[in-house]
């Protein structure tokens, strides 16, 4: 009976470490991107995954749509989901020149 408590205390304590180190992480990270989602505003400019730079032009959130005019008179349709962060171009700039400078030389 001891062996069995013990392989059921091995796995209950396995099971909260998996949770704070993979599903707790993930979900703080859902929920920040829900918080950005629902606080963009026509006019923002954002970044969807797939790296495209648009101002949002409007936002159906009952179909969980976005249009984004991504050049004059270009408006695409995106899943809301789809969208990644507000566009900061400092910050592209300065995660871009870190990138350069931890790469490799291939001469």
């Amino acid at each position: 009976m001891q062996e069995f408590a013990l392989l059921a205390l091995v796995m209950l304590l396995g099971l909260g470490a998996y949770w704070a180190m993979v599903l707790f992480p993930k979900q703080r990270t859902f929920q920040k991107r829900q918080r950005v989602v629902r606080e963009l505003t026509e006019g923002d400019e954002v970044i969807t995954y797939g790296g495209i730079i648009g101002k949002v032009a409007r936002i159906e959130a009952e179909q969980g749509i976005a249009y984004l005019e991504i050049a004059e008179g270009v408006t695409i349709r995106v899943i809301v989901a789809a969208l990644m962060q507000p566009y900061d171009p400092e910050e592209i700039a300065r995660a871009a020149q870190t990138g350069a400078e931890a790469a490799p030389d291939e001469s």
